[in-house]
């Protein structure tokens, strides 16, 4: 009897340390929707959606801190039909331009995103909000501009399996160019660095898998 006993709780506590594994890197694709706001564009951000898609590589320092880089590639457009504007000198724009987009951002979980022992009080589902710094390589109508972003935005986070998770996320980015649109000053106002024109946003899907084991020991993540 009591062996039985001493059997079924190692297996018990076995079940319960394959349950509580944690992992520190995922990486996985992404795919979404593309937005613009600028110089011919100052209302509807969706107007003319573009598509987006890339990679995404994230390091989960703990459940409520994480660190992600992504890498995509998108298209926005624009065209001044579509604003109630008149330009100084009444010509109309449009643009179409192809953008490839790196970020480094940090996000923030509102809960303690992932599975475990019940006293952690995991949660498999979280809203986070997510913000850090990028590069912009657009291509415009011919032309070449880079620039540095900052991205900002909210998502959601869901883990499906174990080592399997879901997400979406919402971004804007600020470009500091003025120029991803190869569109500037149209109404003869020059800008300064900080206040430019333009925007843009991804409204993103992602699949991310997990690996690199976490070492755990008495109960501490390391």
């Amino acid at each position: 009897m009591k062996k039985s006993l001493y059997i079924a709780l190692i297996a018990l506590l076995a079940a319960l340390t394959a349950t509580a594994q944690q992992y520190k890197y995922e990486v996985g694709p992404a795919l979404g929707m593309t937005g613009y706001l600028g110089d011919v564009n100052n209302s509807n951000l969706f107007k003319h959606p573009g598509v987006t898609g890339g990679a995404i590589f994230r390091y989960a320092h703990n459940s409520r801190w994480a660190f992600k880089a992504n890498l995509n590639y998108a298209s926005i457009s624009g065209n001044s039909k579509d604003i109630e504007t008149r330009f100084p000198d009444e010509q109309q724009y449009d643009f179409s331009s192809s953008l490839i987009d790196l970020g480094l951002t940090a996000e923030f979980n509102f809960l303690n995103f992932g599975r475990g022992p019940a006293y952690k009080k995991y949660k498999p589902i979280s809203p986070y909000m997510v913000a850090g710094v990028g590069f912009v390589f657009a291509i415009s109508n011919g032309h070449n501009q880079a620039s540095f972003t900052v991205p900002i935005g909210i998502g959601v986070k869901y883990k499906f399996k174990d080592r399997l998770n879901l997400g979406f996320e919402f971004t804007m980015r600020k470009e500091f160019s003025d120029r991803i649109d190869h569109l500037s000053d149209l109404y003869g106002i020059k800008h300064s660095f900080a206040k430019n024109t333009d925007w843009y946003s991804f409204a993103m899907f992602s699949v991310s898998y997990e690996f690199g084991k976490r070492c755990i020991k008495c109960n501490y993540i390391e």
